[in-house]
């Protein structure tokens, strides 16, 4: 080979093996674990129940003053704590839920629409 063909031939090695390596990294550090984001999503599910309502999956996190609702439709919604006589109760003027537990009721324009299976929201295993 001539010097000059040597000489180009060196940089495309070398840039080569630079996105090789930097390919490789990425692969490595995807597949790892961020904790802290494991850790958020814990923290989240200590407040999160999971219901039926009409035989599909409602999801309600509690949080302080409201709790918010992630419908089947994939609509969230927002119902701000009032004061009730017992249990729970929030509303935003056209939901209202109320309950004690996981024994629950939301109404739509004060038509009670039963919430079935209440319990603990716990999170999917990750796939492996």
């Amino acid at each position: 080979m001539s010097p000059e063909r040597t000489q180009t031939m060196i940089p495309t090695r070398a840039f080569a093996s630079t996105v090789i390596v930097a390919v490789a990294a990425a692969l490595v550090l995807g597949g790892c674990e961020n904790p802290l984001k494991k850790k958020e999503e814990e923290e989240a599910t200590k407040n999160t129940t999971a219901c039926k309502l009409e035989g599909e999956r409602l999801l309600l996190r509690f949080d302080s003053g409201e709790v918010r609702l992630l419908l089947p439709s994939g609509d969230r919604v927002f119902l701000y704590q009032i004061p009730a006589a017992s249990g729970i109760r929030y509303t935003n003027g056209s939901l209202e839920l109320r309950g004690k537990g996981n024994d629950l009721q939301l109404y739509r324009d004060g038509t009670a629409m039963a919430l079935t299976e209440c319990a603990p929201y716990v999170l999917p295993a990750p796939p492996k």
